[in-house]
């Protein structure tokens, strides 16, 4: 479990709705950085998905939590895409096949167009086959896969090995709370992080 020491953190691990909007608009009046604000509030939706699959939380705790994040970002998203830039190339995203949680997937979403790309969304349990569809449809020198569930880990892989397989030109992002370099290397993914802000300097590599 991870420990958590932030009070912002613990207040969306508690689903203590109130208590984290009123933090949020204290930290930006406060002009910390949004990006460090939504660090925080994944450290809280990391833990609440670890207690689901626990079983200490259920399905209703989950999408009670998805929804306290969702009104957070409202308040964050404007600022985060204030910085936007004219267009810089096609990236796919999606979550694998099983899982269908989809809020730090769309984080990332929102911060690669914040940042000029075009980002091609493909949703929650997608296949492994519509990854290459939609790779192929928009000429994406970059894919980028994500997943929650631990029990999910094993459709991640077979995204990338078919992903890989199929002899197109795209670079492969693996991303998720539980993602690390041991898995990035088990699956053959050219790159890994669990932490959203990551992925725009992934992208920038890949585009540069």
């Amino acid at each position: 479990m991870v420990n958590l020491t932030d009070e912002l953190s613990i207040a969306i691990a508690e689903l203590d709705g109130d208590k984290v909007m009123a933090l949020v608009k204290e930290r930006l009046q406060a002009g910390v950085k949004p990006l460090e604000i939504v660090k925080k509030l994944q450290d809280g939706m990391t833990r609440v998905g670890e207690l689901f699959e626990t079983g200490e939380f259920f399905l209703s705790e989950l999408i009670n939590c998805g929804e306290i994040m969702k009104g957070a970002m409202a308040e964050l998203e404007p600022i985060l895409a204030g910085g936007g830039q004219g267009y810089r190339g096609n990236i796919v995203i999606g979550t694998v096949k099983g899982d269908i949680h989809d809020l730090g997937k769309n984080i990332v979403v929102m911060l690669l167009k914040g940042t000029g790309y075009n980002v091609i969304d493909l949703g929650v349990d997608v296949a492994p086959e519509r990854f290459i569809e939609a790779v192929k449809e928009n000429n994406a020198p970059l894919l980028a896969l994500s997943v929650l569930l631990t029990s999910c880990l094993d459709s991640m892989k077979e995204a990338v090995t078919k992903v890989k397989e199929s002899g197109l030109d795209v670079k492969v992002l693996i991303g998720g709370p539980i993602i690390d370099d041991n898995f990035r290397e088990y699956c053959g993914a050219d790159f890994s992080s669990n932490i959203a802000s990551e992925g725009v300097k992934i992208a920038e590599k890949v585009f540069a």
